[in-house]
C-alpha cells in the first residue's frame, strides 16, 4: 500500500532522513522505533507532505506522492495523528471532529461518523461542547485519534500516541490503535516505547540517525539481543 524508496529529507544542511526505504502492506500494523532524533517523526511528516523530500520516492498504491500537498494526501486516504496531539484548543470537541472531515462534503455521512466517534470515545461524548484546550492530555489524544478517523482514512499514521500520558490512558490509547487496525485500517505508528510498539505490531523498522538499521517481524525484533539491550532494558523487559 505504502512504499518509500531511498527517501532523503533535510533541514537545511542537516540530513534528518537518509536514504530510507520501507513498505507497509494493506491491513498491516507497522511501527517505527528508535531514539529521539532518529528521524521517525520526520518520516511521517514527509509521507504527509509536511516536509519536502529532497530525493527518493514515496508511493501510495503505486502512485508517487512525494511533495504532494497535505490536503491531497488526506484526500487519497492517508491520515496523520501528530505528535503532541495538536488539537484546536479554542474549538469545541465537535468542531475539532468536524475539522477532521474538512475534505468531505457528505453532511449525513459526517454526522454519522461523529456519532460513531462519540460511541468509540464516550469520554468525548460527555465533553462534546467543551473547548478542546480544557481537556486532559489523555482526552486530547482521544480527540486527535477521532479527528484523524473522521477523514475515513485507509491508512492512518500515529506519531508518539502515548507521549506524556498517564499509564491508564496509555493502555487505553494502545488498545484503541490496535482496534483500529483490527477493523481494517492500515496503521503506521511511531512510538518511543519500543516494547509496547513491538507487542502491538506485525512488523517494525528501527531507525537511527535517519537511517533504517534493522527491520523484521515483531517476534524477530523482540528476540534481537541488541534491541533488547539498547531499547528494551535488557533480558527482563523481553520476558
Amino acid at each position: 500500500m505504502l512504499k518509500l524508496e531511498n527517501v532523503t529529507v533535510c533541514y537545511g544542511a542537516t540530513v534528518a532522513v537518509d536514504n530510507v526505504s520501507m513498505d507497509v502492506n494493506e491491513g498491516e500494523f507497522v511501527t517505527l522505533i528508535g531514539a529521539n532524533g532518529a528521524g521517525k517523526s520526520t518520516t511521517l511528516r514527509a509521507i504527509s507532505g509536511l516536509e519536502p523530500v529532497r530525493s527518493g520516492r514515496i508511493l501510495f498504491e503505486g502512485d508517487p506522492i512525494q511533495n504532494a500537498a497535505p490536503q491531497d494526501i488526506i484526500r487519497l486516504g492517508i491520515a496523520h495523528c501528530p505528535e503532541g496531539r495538536r488539537v484546536f484548543p479554542q474549538l469545541t470537541v465537535r468542531e475539532n471532529l468536524e475539522m477532521g472531515a474538512f475534505r468531505r462534503y457528505d453532511r449525513q455521512g459526517i454526522k454519522a461518523d461523529i456519532d460513531r466517534m462519540l460511541g468509540m470515545f464516550p469520554r468525548l461524548a460527555e465533553r462534546i461542547r467543551q473547548s478542546a484546550g480544557t481537556l486532559s492530555g489523555g482526552e486530547q489524544q482521544m480527540l486527535a485519534i477521532a479527528r484523524a478517523l473522521m477523514s475515513r482514512p485507509r491508512l492512518v499514521m500515529f506519531d508518539e500516541p502515548s507521549l506524556g500520558l498517564a499509564p491508564n490512558f496509555v493502555e487505553q490509547v494502545f488498545k484503541l490503535v490496535s482496534e483500529i487496525c483490527e477493523g481494517g485500517t492500515t496503521v503506521l505508528m511511531v512510538e518511543q516505547n519500543a516494547y509496547a510498539a513491538l507487542e502491538l505490531c506485525d512488523r517494525s523498522y528501527l531507525l537511527s540517525t535517519g537511517e533504517v538499521m534493522l527491520s523484521g517481524t515483531a517476534e524477530e525484533m523482540l528476540a534481537n539481543p541488541d534491541i533488547r539491550r539498547i531499547y528494551l532494558g535488557g533480558e527482563a523487559a523481553s520476558a
